[in-house]
């Protein structure tokens, strides 16, 4: 009986608490098979599939609509653990579920690797401001957001060796807001231990908008 007491409590603490993510954020383990699989991926094979994407991200993975991600470039193993995450409903897009559900993981490796073996978007605009700098070499202790390049690269190039880190260099400034803005309201919550959930509820508007800028003018080609 007490022990059952002692569970209901802290239970009710936690969701007083705030929002608890208990779902895992990924069904892709990313075990021996699977890294095997994503590096032995066939390019070639990849831009035939990619035929069926090209009208959204672009022939050369350059999405030709600015609310939609340009893909060149990316982290073969990012892309490929986003696309598994749309066919088992862990990223929610009626979109992107509609077109990855006839896809294999080998479709989903060939795709990957297609677009990584792609050079990165050419740099646009201006970059962001002062603040978004900041956020970006040094982040920021007191709401304890670690810096952006700590995991996104000096230049946003991403981090090939993590599978969750991914290059955002290039990226349209509209979609990188579109998507802090999901992450913040939990419309999106397929990122590895709510990382980005927990740094974009923290960001203003004004923020999320400097940092698109930013990353969107980096050249990381």
């Amino acid at each position: 009986m007490m022990k059952r007491i002692l569970v209901t409590v802290i239970a009710a603490g936690l969701s007083l608490a705030g929002p608890v993510w208990a779902a895992p954020s990924s069904q892709v383990a990313w075990t021996q098979e699977t890294m095997r699989l994503i590096e032995g991926g066939d390019a070639e094979k990849g831009k035939q599939l990619n035929a069926s994407c090209a009208g959204c991200h672009g022939a050369e993975g350059i999405s030709p609509n600015p609310i939609w991600p340009s893909t060149a470039g990316q982290n073969a193993a990012y892309t490929y653990k986003q696309l598994r995450d749309y066919k088992d409903g862990t990223r929610d897009n009626a979109i992107m579920m509609g077109m990855v559900m006839a896809l294999s993981d080998q479709d989903m490796a060939d795709i990957s690797a297609y677009y990584a073996a792609l050079p990165l978007p050419a740099p646009q605009g201006d970059g962001g401001n002062d603040a978004a700098l900041k956020l970006v070499k040094a982040g920021d202790s007191e709401r304890l957001i670690a810096a952006c390049n700590t995991c996104h690269g000096r230049k946003g190039e991403g981090n090939q060796r993590s599978h969750g880190m991914p290059a955002i260099a290039g990226q349209m400034p509209q979609y990188f807001v579109q998507t802090m803005q999901l992450y913040r309201s939990g419309g999106r919550a397929n990122d590895v231990y709510g990382i980005m959930r927990n740094i974009a509820k923290d960001l203003t508007d004004e923020e999320i908008s400097g940092l698109a800028n930013y990353y969107a003018a980096q050249d990381a080609r």
